[in-house]
C-alpha cells in the first residue's frame, strides 16, 4: 500500500513539474510575441495575407470573376463610345492588380522554394550514401551548377549502357562541385 502512495506522490510531483514548465513556456512565449519588432509583424501579417490571397486568387472563381469583369467592361463600350477614358480604366485596373499580384506570387513561391529546398537537404542529410555537397545547391555559382549537370548527364549515360539500373551507379569521384 505505501509502493501506492509513493507512486502517486511521484506522478503529482511530475505534474506540478510539468504544470510549471508549460506556465514557464506560457510566459515566454507572450513575452516574445511582446518584443517582437513592428517589422517581424507586418512580414508576418502579409506571408499570412499572401498565402491565403494565393489560394483564393488562384481558384477557378476567381478566373470566373476576371472573365465577368472583361465582359462588363466590353459591353458598356458602346455606351461610352468606346472612349479613351473607358479603355483607360480597364488599363489602369489590369496595371494595379498585376502590379500587387507579382509580389503576392513571388511570396508564395519564394516561400514554397524554401520549404523544398530545406525538405529535400533533410532527405539528403538521412540518406547514408548521398553526397552531403548537394545540399544548398541554390548557393552555387551557375558554372558550378554546370559543372554539376555535366557530371549527373554523364551518370546518366553510364546507367542507360549498363542497362537502366540507376540505382547502382557510382557517382564519379573525379568530378566534384566547388564551393
Amino acid at each position: 500500500m505505501a509502493d501506492i502512495y509513493r507512486a502517486r506522490a511521484v506522478t503529482l510531483q511530475r505534474e506540478d513539474k510539468v504544470g510549471v514548465m508549460n506556465h514557464t513556456q506560457t510566459q515566454e512565449l507572450k513575452k516574445h510575441e511582446q518584443e517582437r519588432d513592428f517589422f517581424c509583424v507586418i512580414s508576418d501579417a502579409f506571408r499570412l495575407f499572401a498565402r491565403k490571397s494565393s489560394i483564393m486568387l488562384g481558384s477557378a472563381w476567381a478566373f470566373a470573376g476576371a472573365i465577368l469583369i472583361i465582359l462588363v467592361w466590353a459591353l458598356t463600350g458602346p455606351t461610352f463610345h468606346f472612349s479613351d477614358t473607358w479603355q483607360l480604366i480597364i488599363n489602369t485596373g489590369t496595371t494595379i492588380v498585376t502590379f500587387l499580384m507579382v509580389f503576392l506570387i513571388q511570396n508564395t513561391q519564394n516561400r514554397d522554394a524554401k520549404a523544398m529546398h530545406l525538405k529535400l537537404d533533410e532527405i539528403i542529410r538521412a540518406l547514408k550514401k548521398a553526397r552531403n555537397e548537394l545540399v544548398d545547391l541554390e548557393d552555387l555559382s551557375d558554372e558550378e551548377l554546370n559543372r554539376l549537370e555535366e557530371q549527373f548527364r554523364r551518370l546518366r549515360t553510364k546507367a542507360e549502357h549498363r542497362g537502366r539500373n540507376l540505382r547502382h551507379v557510382e557517382p564519379d569521384e573525379n568530378v566534384e562541385p566547388e564551393r
